[in-house]
């Protein structure tokens, strides 16, 4: 729906259309010479600025408008409520044309966006209605109550009637002088972004949000039909998201420009700049829109600035911490925490929240089981853009705050967990606006985010969150700096985990490289990337180079972290996997079997590094041929992983095909072939049929079923080959 404003100004041509339920012209021409404001006759036509081109979409909230204002029925209150540039007073246009047209009621329409409009547009109804100049005259002078004037002469009308009260944003002004009322003679709507229904006892509250996305470029494709095709008028309302208000301007823009013409991609790719904002007000210039309410940068601060007066500065704090982060839903628990007292006091959030979402500033959401805040883009960034430069600082550092309390500490394995990734957005719109000092703090978050991302299994959005995140923050830290590199570390290793081997090799590689010469090969984080590393390696079936790295990793743990450390268990313990059985006997002077008790006395026996030291070890068992011991073991670490991670989980799939594997060797080769068919269908479901570890698994179970498969021999002629 174009014409997404609230506000007045002199009125231009109309041409309204509804899909599919409505046509309608009207012309109309308002000079000068019309009747001076407050008269009787300037009540019977909305005072709307530039009305509409076309209504789409609201089929539905126009039916029920239409059905409320049948002749035979009358006493009702609607309100429509919703953010700024939503097209409110556009619905209510449409309706008061549509029905003082083809319906036959009396149109009445006030500015009520201030006390001194609402009383002289209300004295005005009356005048409409019959009232008499010595009437209207003790009104006016406070020599009676002007609403009773008002609503008798409503209430006494012949003739059934439709009021609008347009922009009523204070609605404290409506009860001031008991202004809103109902009566049998006809029915009241109301538009407004106060959304709280104590302000509208007994109405029936309609909200008019964004448009859907056909629409939305239909929209467009009104206004600027030669700028390009529905689909690519539809790629630049997403950008728009989708507000009436933006998308009047971006076509008002569209349609105007003849010397250099604009196309709709070339306008979107601007779109995509940090001024986004200040491209689509210029679109007012050619639609002759000078009122605050028609321009997407200010529309919002006529709220901001009530918020002042009203004594609510936090409200405005709140929001413009909000603008730091994502148009996306941003869980509630983000606000709960004691660092946002550094930019506004915790008692006073919740007031501030309530003031938001009171102002159809913001709504609540559920998302991924999780209760949510969700502000429209395009009020973010104008918010971001008039934020003063001396507040950035502290808004940056609370918002990296608020996210870092919001991922875990330490990110261990666990279920996929949908909620971490409702954080993906705001960690990455931080990172895409935030200032050189907080930028490594900022990026250290996003990359925990990643690992934790990794942990859950959700491997695609680990990389492209941890890719993501060091593009961003290169631009502010150079490629060399660490935490751009542990970055793009941790992409390598999801990278791994997708089966994009051949990528993940080159990307770890040149990672280790550099964090090599920049910091030495003992360093945490060189060797966190060797042993990413060590695990593309040895899939690739390059055995040597990996124990080579993983020897190296584990030299630079123990010399850095110690022989105990958690990380350093981790790749003691990958040695039980990747070395041949007659090795694994010897190595550690014959105590590298007794690692899973080590583990167990420094970590505890449910610890995610323990229970990994015993999958290894019932492989190295397998190996060595001891089927019974190997059964056992991964039997009991299987039940484990399912109890905390769910059957899908990769690692229990992992464990799982091993226990195929001690089945078959101990004869049971169906239960081998049952569990083995379980496994590839739910990797083939999860990771893709040609996945690196769906094909090993179905080639194991076409083993099983031909009679191929052949346990590995003990020492003396065992097999070094390991499974993904």
């Amino acid at each position: 729906m174009t014409g997404g404003t609230d506000g007045h100004a002199e009125d231009h041509g109309r041409v309204y259309q509804s899909r599919g339920d409505q046509h309608i012209t009207e012309h109309h021409h308002y000079g000068g010479d019309g009747p001076e404001h407050g008269g009787p006759d300037s009540v019977r036509r909305p005072a709307v600025g530039r009305a509409p081109v076309a209504l789409r979409d609201r089929s539905e909230v126009m039916e029920r408008l239409r059905a409320s204002v049948e002749a035979e029925r009358g006493g009702q209150v609607y309100v429509l409520y919703g953010m700024g540039g939503s097209g409110k007073t556009a619905v209510a246009c449409a309706l008061f044309q549509e029905v003082t047209r083809e319906r036959r009621r009396v149109g009445l329409w006030v500015n009520a966006s201030d006390r001194a409009s609402l009383r002289a547009g209300m004295l005005a109804v009356a005048a409409d209605r019959g009232a008499g100049d010595g009437e209207l005259l003790a009104a006016r002078n406070g020599l009676r109550p002007a609403a009773d004037l008002v609503w008798t002469y409503l209430d006494r009308s012949a003739e059934p009637w439709l009021l609008v009260l347009d922009n009523t944003d204070e609605p404290e002004i409506l009860r001031d002088g008991d202004w809103l009322r109902t009566s049998p003679g006809g029915t009241v709507l109301v538009t407004t972004r106060r959304a709280a229904a104590r302000w509208w006892p007994g109405a029936e509250l309609q909200y008019i949000g964004v448009l859907p996305r056909e629409d939305a470029a239909l929209v467009l494709r009104d206004l600027a039909p030669h700028s390009g095709t529905t689909e690519q008028a539809a790629r630049v309302a997403d950008r728009l998201g989708r507000l009436p208000l933006a998308l009047t301007l971006a076509g008002g823009f569209l349609s105007h420009q003849v010397i250099d013409p604009w196309t709709m991609d070339a306008y979107g790719d601007q779109l995509d700049g940090d001024e986004r904002v200040q491209l689509i007000d210029r679109g007012a210039d050619a639609l002759s829109e000078a009122d605050p309410r028609h321009l997407v940068g200010l529309t919002w601060q006529l709220t901001l600035d009530a918020f002042e007066v009203r004594g609510l500065p936090e409200a405005a704090t709140l929001l413009r911490l909000l603008a730091r982060f994502a148009a996306e839903p941003l869980p509630l628990t983000l606000l709960n925490h004691t660092d946002i007292g550094a930019v506004l006091s915790r008692a006073r959030t919740e007031t501030a929240l309530r003031a938001l979402l009171d102002q159809s500033l913001s709504e609540l959401v559920d998302a991924a089981g999780a209760r949510c805040v969700q502000s429209h883009g395009i009020l973010l960034d104008s918010v971001a853009a008039a934020t003063p430069t001396d507040l950035v600082p502290a808004l940056d550092t609370t918002a990296v705050r608020l996210l870092d309390a919001a991922v875990p500490a330490v990110p261990d394995a666990g279920p996929h967990d949908p909620r971490l990734r409702l954080l993906v957005p705001h960690a990455l719109a931080l990172l895409g606006h935030i200032g050189g000092s907080s930028a490594a703090d900022a990026l250290a978050v996003a990359t925990r985010l990643s690992v934790a991302l990794h942990r859950t299994g959700d491997y695609l959005s680990a990389w492209e969150t941890a890719r993501t995140a060091a593009d961003l923050a290169q631009r502010l830290l150079g490629a060399d700096h660490r935490t751009v590199l542990a970055a793009r570390s941790r992409a390598g290793r999801a990278l791994f985990r997708l089966g994009r081997y051949a990528e993940a090799e080159a990307a770890l590689r040149a990672v280790r490289d550099a964090q090599e010469r920049l910091f030495g090969a003992g360093d945490t984080d060189t060797t966190d990337s060797g042993y990413g590393l060590q695990l593309v390696m040895a899939n690739l079936g390059r055995r040597e180079e990996s124990v080579a790295l993983l020897r190296d990793t584990i030299a630079g743990r123990c010399s850095t972290l110690g022989p105990t450390h958690p990380l350093t268990l981790r790749a003691r313990a990958s040695l039980l996997e990747m070395l041949p059985a007659a090795e694994v006997v010897t190595e550690e002077g014959g105590t590298l079997l007794t690692l899973p008790s080590e583990c167990d006395r420094s970590l505890g026996p449910d610890h995610t590094v323990t229970l990994g030291a015993r999958h290894n070890h019932a492989w190295a068992l397998y190996l060595l041929g001891r089927f019974g011991e190997a059964d056992r073991e991964i039997r009991r670490v299987a039940e484990t992983y399912v109890r905390r991670f769910g059957p899908e989980y990769p690692i229990v799939l992992a464990a799982r095909q091993l226990l195929s594997r001690t089945r078959a060797a101990l004869g049971h080769v169906a239960e081998g072939i049952e569990l083995m068919t379980d496994v590839v269908a739910r990797r083939e479901r999860d990771l893709g049929p040609e996945h690196p570890f769906t094909v090993a698994s179905r080639q194991l179970l076409e083993e099983y079923r031909s009679g191929r498969w052949r346990p590995p021999q003990p020492p003396g002629g065992l097999s070094s080959g390991s499974g993904p």
